[in-house]
């Protein structure tokens, strides 16, 4: 009988570094941009009232 093993701390591991890089793209892009408001969920009344 087959036996299947996974690598609980390799895929909690995993998680978090895609979390993180998900994290620090929105951060560079706010950095390129210049600007405190990129997209509407950044903050969307500020986006009303800026446009």
């Amino acid at each position: 009988m087959p036996t299947v093993t996974t690598n609980t701390a390799a895929n909690s591991a995993l998680r978090f570094l895609n979390f993180n890089s998900m994290q620090s793209g929105s951060s560079v892009s706010k950095l390129a941009s210049g600007s405190r408001i990129v997209k509407a969920s950044d903050d969307a009344a500020g986006l009303a009232i800026g446009t």
